[in-house]
């Protein structure tokens, strides 16, 4: 008959014994995730400064989001391939992806950022750059990634 006590001999030493689970500590609102800019343009890049760019950029994301210019990365590729409206003319795409801190404001504002950035840097003019959002607090999957054409009419 079982008594209810484990022989000392199958027992664990006190310092293998389990530990009661740690809390998972949260990152404050804000902080979450790192906003990440991946920028491709059609133009060469070469004698372009391009820190400027990647400057400017990472102040306008952070700055329009509400996070912590720390955690916002951008990332710039040129010479990439590409053609806007059948025309190989100076164009570029974008995706940006956040945990948290996009919506239909401030795509607005983030896309207009981001064209002015390009078309005074790189001479890509504002309605020949596609920028697309990914919230992915929002919606963990693509099929709902949030779409935002940057056309501006003059």
């Amino acid at each position: 008959m079982l008594s209810g006590r484990v022989p000392a001999h199958l027992t664990l030493p006190k310092s293998q014994k389990a530990k009661k689970p740690q809390k998972i500590r949260r990152r404050k609102e804000g902080k979450e995730g790192m906003p990440c800019l991946n920028l491709s343009t059609n133009v060469n890049l070469e004698g372009v400064d391009t820190s400027a760019i990647l400057s400017e950029a990472s102040k306008s994301v952070a700055k329009i989001i509400g996070k912590p210019e720390a955690y916002v990365m951008v990332v710039l590729k040129g010479s990439v391939p590409m053609t806007f409206g059948g025309s190989e003319q100076p164009s570029a795409y974008g995706e940006l992806v956040s945990i948290g801190g996009l919506n239909s404001d401030v795509n607005k504002k983030l896309s207009a950022a981001i064209a002015t950035i390009l078309e005074g840097k790189l001479n890509v003019p504002k309605n020949r750059f596609y920028l697309k959002f990914y919230d992915t607090k929002a919606h963990r999957s693509q099929d709902y990634a949030q779409c935002l054409h940057a056309l501006h009419q003059y």
